[in-house]
């Protein structure tokens, strides 16, 4: 931050800012996804013909999605690489062979150029992975470019290439010249190319932001949140600079004469001699300064108010302009004072900010959709293993992957539960989806559950229910026996 100082000099110090962009990203991410989400994999036929949702999952399908996703900690990650894709745009995962185990690369917007696209899905790309390596005084900058492309297949159709060239320059800013794959240890035994048969989607599956992309329309890309509302963004950063600016400036000042600030000692007069003058305040305190040519001056306070509400009025203005342009709701960073909400009243107030959650969930789900896809392409071509043997034989196409999103605070529980109850009562709904559903057990609990229900209405009798329904229930036999009068509440028999 550059500034000039009371002398005209031109002076520089660190702007104080204010990471807005990180907040409003991080905030749209944990609304969007959570560790609660759930990834199923059910098998389309049995879905067509109407099957029972707990026989329909393709369980080898299914088991070996949770594994990779298991293995990867992918629900963890995936928030932290979500806030990251929201802040710059978009990102990417691909799914690659690691030691017979199927890992997951998390591709960065800044790595991920789009080679082939639609309107709706880019089919071809080049993905960049960029590694530093001191050699002697100077650094080398290495660039591993990997085309993801279709090629015309002999028989027909299409087959998936992959190809791999790496790329070294002693210039950080250029990509280079082409070497052998081999030079760097970490690329050792990845094969040039490879081509893959069988595949009609790519094995990589990105994130786009929502939204058109108005500063480059032909780009299929994404646009990060601050990219329509820098101006925005650097007017909060000013006001919150100039603000603790005011503050450091404005701590307590006191002038007095320079008589009442002048040090005793033997060395103060220039003399040698000892200089009969005590200091006039503690040592310790800095809040009093000294003032030449005027003898008669007294003790000034010079300290002027920080303008906190002027500021923080300011700083609302831009705020609330900040959340209008990324969609969040009026007052996501601020303090409304009100107290604690129902969830209803927190859907209503974040009305904005729910339906924008809505649509980055339409492209999360499209992209687990499409990594889940990858993952069992991946799974199911042997030449990706050392013993060549797919991990899976299954036909991608009869699999049909539902994602779902925990709403979290965004669901009014209360009003689900007796939605849900209305449901069963009416017959729309089975008991076991409803505990499942409400309750969060599995169904193999929920179905305990109704059995040892329906085992103690068959012990309770009709008289019982009968006397239960006309006193209340709920008292013992040795209670419902005892007829004698209470001698503590001081009633007695006439």
């Amino acid at each position: 931050m550059e500034y000039r100082n009371s002398y005209g000099h031109e002076c520089e110090r660190r702007l104080s800012s204010l990471n807005i962009t990180k907040m409003a990203a991080r905030r749209l991410a944990s609304v969007i996804f959570n560790e609660q989400c759930s990834v199923a994999v059910n098998n389309k036929e049995s879905v067509a013909n109407g099957d029972d949702a707990t026989a329909i999952k393709d369980n080898k399908a299914h088991e070996l999605i949770d594994e990779v996703l298991a293995d990867n900690d992918f629900y963890t990650t995936y928030e932290e690489q979500l806030e990251q894709g929201i802040a710059l745009g978009g990102f990417a995962i691909r799914p690659y062979v690691e030691n017979d185990k199927i890992k997951l690369s998390w591709i960065k917007a800044d790595q991920f150029y789009p080679l082939q696209s639609n309107v709706t899905e880019i089919n071809e790309a080049a993905i960049a992975d960029k590694t530093t390596v001191q050699d002697g005084n100077k650094n080398l900058y290495y660039t591993l470019l990997e085309f993801h492309q279709w090629i015309p297949a002999k028989e027909g159709g299409y087959n998936y290439q992959i190809t791999n060239e790496l790329y070294e320059s002693e210039d950080k800013g250029q990509i280079g010249v082409n070497v052998p794959l081999d030079k760097l240890p970490k690329y050792k035994g990845l094969q040039p190319i490879s081509v893959l048969s069988g595949l009609e989607t790519p094995l990589f599956a990105y994130f786009k932001t929502p939204g058109a992309n108005n500063i480059s329309p032909e780009s299929p890309l994404g646009l990060g949140i601050i990219d329509n509302a820098k101006h925005t963004v650097d007017a909060v950063n000013m006001t919150h600079d100039q603000f603790v600016h005011e503050v450091e400036i404005g701590k307590r000042r006191i002038a007095v004469p320079s008589e009442m600030l002048r040090p005793g000692g033997p060395m103060a007069s220039g003399n040698g001699q000892q200089e009969m003058h005590p200091p006039m305040f503690d040592k310790s305190t800095d809040i009093y300064e000294a003032m030449y040519g005027d003898p008669q001056m007294k003790i000034t306070d010079l300290t002027q108010p920080i303008r906190n509400a002027q500021y923080q009025s300011t700083m609302s203005f831009f705020m609330r302009e900040f959340e209008n342009e990324t969609g969040l709701s009026q007052g996501t960073f601020t303090a409304d004072g009100e107290g604690v909400k129902t969830a209803t009243e927190v859907v209503s107030n974040n009305s904005m900010t729910y339906q924008t959650r809505s649509s980055y969930l339409t492209q999360v789900d499209k992209q687990i959709k499409a990594l889940v896809r990858a993952i069992l392409y991946t799974a199911s071509n042997g030449a990706l293993f050392s013993n060549g043997i797919p991990l899976w034989n299954g036909d991608v196409d009869s699999t049909e992957t539902i994602v779902d999103f925990n709403d979290g605070v965004f669901v009014d529980q209360e009003a689900q539960f007796n939605k849900d109850m209305q449901a069963v009562d009416d017959g729309m709904m089975p008991r076991v989806q409803f505990l499942v559903r409400n309750y969060g057990i599995n169904e193999t609990t929920a179905e305990d559950w109704i059995q040892k229900s329906q085992e103690e209405s068959a012990d309770r009798t009709p008289a019982a229910l009968q006397e239960g329904a006309l006193f209340g229930g709920g008292g013992t036999d040795d209670e419902e026996d005892n007829d004698e009068p209470d001698e503590s509440s001081g009633q007695q028999d006439s």
